[in-house]
């Protein structure tokens, strides 16, 4: 959830994760739409510090979330689970990935960006092929 912060796909994940923690009680929903919101705020504002701020939000949300499968029992905790797993797949942003005009990126748990024709990537796992190389200036040879 904290790679998806501020991205394009947080608000459709913002709503579902919270609908989830919710599970049909109103209330509860805004207060999870609310710190949801802190969550993103937090991480667009701390600049050089955002690693760590990425870090802390992630292990306030993973106990959040155990914390909201430890209070359900048996197969209600099964069905959650597996709940949050379609959502998380449906909605889930890959790393905080983006790529500028004419780039592509590709990343795990970093944000990476490209531009101007570049391929940037934590991790590549086969080839990547953009094209032949420009030709030499007139005045290389």
């Amino acid at each position: 959830m904290v790679s998806a912060a501020g991205t394009d796909a947080w608000g459709a994940l913002r709503g579902a994760v919270a609908s989830w923690l919710g599970r049909g009680d109103t209330h509860r929903e805004r207060a999870e739409l609310a710190r949801l919101d802190r969550t993103a705020a937090a991480l667009e504002a701390v600049g050089e510090q955002a690693e760590a701020e990425r870090a802390r939000q992630r292990a306030a949300w993973q106990a959040h979330v155990e914390g909201a499968l430890a209070s359900l029992a048996g197969r209600e905790q099964l069905a959650a689970a597996g709940e949050l797993r379609r959502i998380l797949a449906e909605h889930g942003h890959p790393g905080g990935v983006s790529a500028g005009p004419g780039g592509v990126a590709a990343g795990g748990d970093v944000t990476v960006r490209a531009e101007g024709g570049s391929v940037a990537a934590g991790s590549i796992q086969g080839g990547v092929h953009l094209g032949p190389p420009s030709p030499p200036a007139p005045d290389q040879g």
